[in-house]
């Protein structure tokens, strides 16, 4: 196959085959494989320029990626596997494999968290002056926080949603969950998402009992858990570039106050 294509469109597949996942070695052979019926291994291993010695761990690999397959006759043969099958059957399994690891690293991840946090809290002294209240800057972080208390919530769940999102309350199946569970789920919108899949969105939420009402602008961004914990988040004033701080906080004190103020916007919001 090396000799029957062009150098520089040999060069091309060469290196986009191992831009897909192949190394250098699997790909050459497999470009052999791509132009010729079957192969004997030695055989392969001299058109490829692969190492006699290293051969079969090559056509090993690419029988396990799906790239070639074993023609069994009086001597073991080799044969590659159609490129419109072989590529996209492969790419399938990578990212379910991606998938899987990210799961893992996500279970372990949250184990790990959750073992380091005592740890952590013994670390720092036990609890200090001001535990009730922690400033987080992360969207990501923000977002785990939020999580956290909304999988958590036990009777009432109030937020003043506006973007950016560090997490978008009608994309969020925890909600739906909260809902089901009983919990009073409200949430005051900024208008301006006036598309029919936003309007679709409200509708589903809605028939989950799930109430939404609308304002033309919220002075900040809010979510309230059981009138005890949330989160604030501000957008600082001083800076050029729009930024966001979040206060999340454990004080029923500051929790009754700030439902107290979702009340007064949930009676002039408009019902979606």
């Amino acid at each position: 196959m090396a000799r029957e294509l062009a150098e520089v469109e040999y060069e091309r597949f060469w290196r986009r085959l191992q831009q897909v996942g192949l190394n250098a070695y699997e790909a050459r052979s497999y470009l052999v494989l791509v132009g010729h019926p079957r192969f004997k291994a030695l055989e392969l291993a001299s058109r490829a320029r692969v190492p006699r010695q290293k051969i079969y761990e090559v056509l090993d690999s690419l029988v396990e990626k799906g790239f070639a397959q074993v023609v069994q006759e009086k001597t073991k043969l080799f044969s590659a596997v159609e490129p419109g099958l072989a590529v996209p059957a492969y790419l399938e399994r990578q990212k379910e494999q991606m998938e899987q690891q990210l799961e893992d690293q996500r279970r372990h991840g949250q184990s790990l968290a959750s073992e380091l946090k005592a740890a952590y809290t013994e670390g720092q002294g036990g609890k200090g002056t001001l535990d009730y209240l922690r400033i987080v800057n992360d969207p990501s972080q923000v977002a785990v926080h939020y999580r956290s208390m909304l999988s958590g919530v036990g009777l009432s769940y109030i937020e003043f949603s506006r973007p950016p999102y560090a997490v978008d309350p009608l994309d969020e199946q925890l909600v739906k969950q909260a809902a089901a569970r009983g919990v009073r789920c409200r949430i005051i919108l900024e208008t301006g998402g006036d598309t029919e899949e936003h309007a679709s969105r409200i509708a589903d939420y809605s028939s989950c009992g799930i109430e939404v009402r609308t304002v033309p602008s919220l002075p900040m961004k809010l979510a309230v858990f059981d009138a005890t914990q949330g989160l604030v988040a501000l957008l600082d004033p001083v800076i050029t570039r729009p930024a966001w701080t979040s206060v999340v906080f454990d004080h029923s004190g500051f929790g009754e106050a700030m439902e107290g103020l979702f009340e007064q916007w949930w009676k002039k919001a408009e019902q979606d």
